[in-house]
């Protein structure tokens, strides 16, 4: 597939819903990931993203105007053993907890499918960056700027939720200057419909990580998205840099 500006392609739909980046620089040096979230209720709207130790959580920008705080307020990211885990929900701790007790990635997300919010199901999609002797999975043979992701998606079978399709992607030793997106929806809609088809290859553009931050949040729709979380890792050094936007703010 042909890598597609990931401006453009942030911005081709007005709600793409809960979003996944992950890809390295186009220097090479440094691992990328994006996670937003977008809504379109008042509830989904009332959230910011604030640090939680290594990783961030979500929380209520008014806790009175909170309602049902089941599918919204979770840890998108979690770090374990300087791996970085992003998801879209509350399955962050069940990739945390598998790979704690040696599950692989995929492995632990067995026992999750798609959000019981019908008829929406909203995909559960899941990232994880590896570094070091982690990116080479089983082998153990990592070098120290030996860097790998995966991405995962559950969702309903075309919209019945008796089943589960589960989709698995590994990306090892990943090109300078390119990454993959991944997101719930495909576009506005009631139902809202599923994401389709494998992780969209993108540019990574040569930016620092604020220029980058910038990027990501001026191309999704200003109306629906909430909250922006960017990080960059330095695959050697494994320095990390953190930027936050929350369309709330006090």
């Amino acid at each position: 597939m042909i890598r597609k500006n990931l401006a453009e392609e942030l911005g081709s739909t007005t709600y793409p819903g809960r979003g996944i980046v992950i890809g390295r620089t186009a220097d090479g040096s440094r691992a990328v990931t994006a996670y937003f979230i977008m809504g379109r209720s008042e509830n989904s709207r009332n959230r910011v993203f604030v640090t939680e130790g290594e990783g961030i959580r979500t929380e209520a920008f008014d806790p009175a105007k909170l309602e049902d705080p089941s599918l919204i307020i979770y840890a998108p990211v979690r770090v374990l053993d300087g791996n970085i885990i992003v998801t879209n929900g509350d399955q962050t701790d069940t990739i945390y907890d598998g790979l704690s007790r040696g599950l692989s990635f995929e492995q632990s997300l067995r026992c999750r499918e798609f959000e019981p919010d019908g008829p929406n199901y909203t995909p559960r999609i899941s990232g994880f960056m590896r570094f070091g002797k982690a990116a080479a999975g089983e082998t153990g043979k990592g070098t120290d700027s030996a860097y790998a992701y995966d991405m995962s998606i559950l969702k309903s079978n075309n919209g019945d939720p008796s089943q589960c399709n589960r989709y698995t992607f590994s990306y090892d030793n990943p090109k300078a200057g390119e990454g993959h997106f991944i997101h719930t929806y495909m576009g506005d809609g009631n139902p809202l419909p599923s994401y389709e088809g494998e992780p969209t290859p993108v540019e990574i553009p040569d930016m620092d990580i604020d220029a980058f931050t910038e990027l990501v949040w001026n191309a999704i729709d200003p109306d629906n998205k909430v909250s922006l979380f960017t990080r960059f890792v330095d695959i050697e050094s494994r320095a990390v840099e953190t930027r936050i936007i929350n369309k709330n703010s006090k």
